[in-house]
């Protein structure tokens, strides 16, 4: 059933939306007396932030941070490439993304979501039924080239048999492309959580979701910059203690962690809960699967043509920094 306050959901309420979740989270700047050093942690869409707002994870940390925020991925780690956040948050392509994109950088934790986060989304009303219907379309898959929602339709058009050169692929950031879908300019729309889940609200469909084809599986990366400055070191992985502690937090307690998601990104409750009850929060340490998965996105991913080259993902992990108890 669609939720009421998305059943009139104009451009202009879209966009409004879109700059709720982009500037939500403006940068707030938090100290203590004497703090060792200062942390800019990168965020997608204010969701690490809200995960520990929420859990008080970061209260009396023995450093000061900063949060910035950012639409996707894409333009996060152009941040983290130029050395203006110390750790950034995404899903598994986007990293190796990045680091085909020469962003120096190590991952240090794992993040466990659920494959549902995203999807293919088309309008109500629209005459596609399944995949193999996209035949002669556009589909617009946001945000940029070596994205998750990248992954997962060339993963469903894979299993519908579908020529990728069948089908037409644009890249658009989630904000525009929320605007262009609300207004029935798109035939379909390959996205992530939140906007997925508000696209659904409004009453999209769905063609087809990442189960079976995504790993669900998200990472904490941090710059090697950062790594090799002694005192950021430390503190990166006080941060990634506390991530953990956030973690369990928001699975022992769903109903406030959606409530103060909904607050910090101005999204309804109802939103808020689908969208958080299938977010990437338990953070853990890379584990060698969590390798062995990654590697095989890299090498289907390099198969496929997302990626230009295979990344070797052994060799941009840093699985010793963090030594937490899976």
């Amino acid at each position: 059933m669609t939720d009421p306050l998305f059943s009139k959901t104009s451009r202009r309420s879209w966009l409004l939306q879109g700059a709720a979740l982009s500037l939500a989270a403006t940068t707030t700047l938090r100290t203590w007396a004497q703090p060792q050093t200062t942390l800019i942690l990168g965020d997608q869409a204010g969701g690490l932030r809200a995960l520990f707002e929420a859990s008080k994870a970061l209260d009396g940390a023995p450093f000061a941070y900063r949060w910035a925020n950012f639409q996707g991925a894409a333009p996060l780690f152009e941040a983290q490439r130029s050395a203006a956040v110390d750790t950034a948050v995404a899903g598994d392509l986007p990293v190796l993304a990045a680091a085909v994109g020469k962003t120096p950088l190590k991952i240090v934790a794992t993040r466990v979501g659920k494959p549902d986060a995203l999807g293919i989304v088309v309008q109500a009303d629209s005459p596609l039924r399944s995949v193999a219907d996209l035949r002669g379309k556009t589909v617009i898959v946001s945000s940029a080239r070596g994205s998750i929602s990248q992954y997962q339709l060339y993963g469903a058009l894979e299993e519908a048999g579908v020529p990728r050169s069948e089908v037409t692929v644009k890249f658009v950031l989630p904000t525009d492309a929320a605007a262009a879908f609300a207004s029935k300019q798109i035939d379909a729309w390959a996205v992530f959580d939140p906007y997925y889940a508000i696209a659904l609200q409004q009453g999209g469909r769905i063609l087809r979701d990442g189960r079976g084809i995504n790993t669900a599986l998200g990472f904490i990366t941090a710059s090697e910059h950062s790594l090799a400055d002694p005192a950021k070191r430390a503190a990166i992985v006080q941060f990634l203690d506390r991530l953990g502690r956030a973690g369990d937090w928001a699975l022992a307690n769903p109903e406030a962690y959606a409530q103060a998601y909904s607050q910090l990104t101005r999204l309804p409750l109802a939103s808020a809960r689908i969208i958080t009850a299938r977010a990437s929060v338990a953070g853990r340490p890379v584990s060698e699967a969590d390798i062995v998965a990654l590697q095989a996105v890299a090498d289907r991913s390099a198969r496929d043509g997302i990626l230009p080259v295979r990344v070797d993902v052994r060799a941009i992990t840093d699985a010793q920094l963090w030594k937490r108890p899976a």
